[in-house]
């Protein structure tokens, strides 16, 4: 019964959000994610490897795997990539399976100055194992038997819906920008029969950040490098606002994010720590709850892993953004 009760709660929560995306913290680690014209920004092809696991003591409430490869092309000015992401939902009650496609095209604006634009297209297969929800309805209030496990109008198990995105990113110096519109289309994935508000919110986001160099003085002088940031993001009435900040000393990152969701109130610390080698970028973070959902969700973690294969050319590529390493 408790379990049935858990479930209830988080089919509300759900609701509220309005069908909002899953979301990683180490932003910068999925970059195509998070933007499609972060496609081929390196200078070397990059592989990345994400695993989300949100509310790890209810189960597999909310599991998200994502992997992703780009590439700059660089006589066409011009980076290609693809994702494959699978989402899975209030112990696999939701199921999303998810392809992309992204295409970027780099400009030049100046010596320091660099634009990129980008598109994505994708498929997405969802999937709705509604054969052991439990709706409020279904729930005798006085004894708390259950009396029906499935709401008669839900009749789609599946969907299949195609999905577009277009972004922009930008440098100047060492300061950058981008901003991203995903589910253009804006794809109806409703299972209730007749459902008029079953189109996915379009999501809509703006980063913004910094990588200013400092120096340690005295005997031990060395350099290091502070990243501050800010994103925004927000998808039908839900509205979030991320604030955070990276130091980069040789290949040792550690940082942290402050989220809050603006209509409800503040949601989350994000402590994270990682590796960067030449060929190799490593990341954790944990969400630290702040809000009333504390008693629920205990936090969530997050890994990432960036592998760069290839071979650097002598000459190093100027035409290329900075992106934070984590």
């Amino acid at each position: 019964m408790r379990n049935c009760l858990i479930i209830v709660i988080i089919i509300l929560l759900a609701k509220v959000v309005s069908a909002q995306d899953p979301g990683f913290s180490q932003f910068f680690s999925n970059p195509i994610y998070l933007n499609p014209a972060f496609a081929g920004t390196t200078e070397l092809p990059r592989v990345a490897i994400n695993y989300r696991n949100q509310w790890p003591q209810r189960g597999t409430a909310f599991s998200t795997y994502s992997l992703s490869y780009d590439q700059l092309l660089i006589k066409q000015n011009a980076g290609i990539g693809f994702q494959i992401m699978r989402d899975q939902e209030l112990n696999n009650v939701i199921n999303t399976n998810s392809l992309s496609l992204s295409y970027s095209y780099h400009l030049q604006l100046g010596f320091e100055s660099f634009m990129t634009l980008g598109l994505q297209a994708g498929m997405v297969y969802k999937q709705f194992n509604i054969g052991n929800l439990v709706f409020p309805s279904g729930i005798n209030q006085l004894t708390g038997e259950i009396s029906e496990w499935v709401s008669s109008h839900y009749s789609d198990e599946t969907k299949l819906y195609p999905d577009f995105a277009v972004g922009a990113v930008g440098q100047h110096e060492e300061y950058y920008w981008g901003v991203t519109l995903h589910h253009l289309n804006r794809p109806d994935e409703s299972v209730i029969e007749g459902d008029q508000k079953g189109r996915l919110p379009i999501k809509g986001t703006v980063h913004a950040g910094a990588m200013l160099h400092r120096l340690h003085y005295g005997l031990l002088s060395r350099e290091f490098t502070l990243s501050p940031n800010i994103l925004y993001q927000q998808q039908g009435s839900f509205k979030q606002l991320n604030l955070g900040i990276y130091m980069i000393e040789k290949s040792f990152l550690f940082g942290g994010w402050y989220r809050n969701n603006l209509d409800i109130r503040p949601d989350a610390l994000i402590g994270l720590i990682g590796l960067a080698l030449d060929r190799i970028q490593l990341g954790y973070s944990f969400d630290f709850t702040v809000s009333k959902l504390s008693n629920y969700s205990y936090g969530s973690h997050e890994i990432s892993v960036t592998i760069f294969p290839g071979r650097k050319k002598e000459i190093p590529i100027r035409k290329k953004l900075i992106i934070p390493m984590i």
